[in-house]
C-alpha cells in the first residue's frame, strides 16, 4: 500500500509543470482581450479578440440580464477608439483558479469630447476594473465585469 502512495505523490509531482503550463495559456488568452482594449482601433487587434472568444461569447457588465456578444463588443470598441483615443487598459493583477482568470485592471484616458454626457474640457480619468473570464477549451466563454466609469465622470467634470 506504501508503494502506491509514494506512486501516486510521484505521479502528481510529474504532472504538476504540465498543469502550470495549461494556466499559463489561459493567461496569455485573456491577455488578448486586454491588448484589444488598449488598441480599439487596430483590426489585428480585433481579430485576435475575436479568435480567443467563444462563438457565443456573453459580456456580462450588470443584472438586467442583458448581454454582449463579441461583434457587439468591437463596435462599442470601435465607438471607444474615437472618443477616447489613447484608452489604455492595464493589467495590474491576473489570478487562474481552473477555468477562470480574475483580472484587476486600470483604464486610463482622455476624451476627445463628452463622455456619458460628461464633457472634460481635456482632462483624463483613471479607474478601476474588476473582471472574471470563464474559459473552455482554451477560449474565454463568459465575462463578467465592473468598471468605475461614475469615479470617471467624477474626474473629468470635477474643478
Amino acid at each position: 500500500m506504501k508503494i502506491f502512495k509514494v506512486l501516486a505523490l510521484g505521479l502528481t509531482i510529474l504532472a504538476w509543470p504540465l498543469s502550470g503550463a495549461a494556466l499559463a495559456d489561459d493567461k496569455t488568452t485573456v491577455q488578448v482581450f486586454y491588448d484589444f482594449l488598449s488598441n480599439p482601433a487596430s483590426e489585428s487587434h480585433a481579430a485576435a479578440f475575436n479568435e480567443v472568444i467563444a462563438d457565443d461569447w456573453q459580456s456580462i457588465g450588470d443584472y438586467s440580464g442583458k448581454t454582449k456578444s463579441g461583434s457587439e463588443l468591437i463596435g462599442q470598441m470601435g465607438g471607444f477608439a474615437q472618443l477616447i483615443p489613447d484608452l489604455n487598459w492595464a493589467v495590474e493583477e491576473m489570478i487562474q483558479g481552473e477555468d477562470r482568470v480574475i483580472v484587476r485592471g486600470r483604464a486610463t484616458g482622455t476624451p476627445a469630447g463628452p463622455l456619458f454626457g460628461v464633457d472634460g474640457n481635456g482632462k483624463g480619468f483613471e479607474i478601476m476594473s474588476i473582471d472574471i473570464h470563464t474559459l473552455e477549451d482554451g477560449k474565454v466563454v463568459r465575462t463578467y465585469h465592473v468598471e468605475d466609469w461614475a469615479g470617471a465622470l467624477r474626474q473629468l467634470s470635477a474643478q
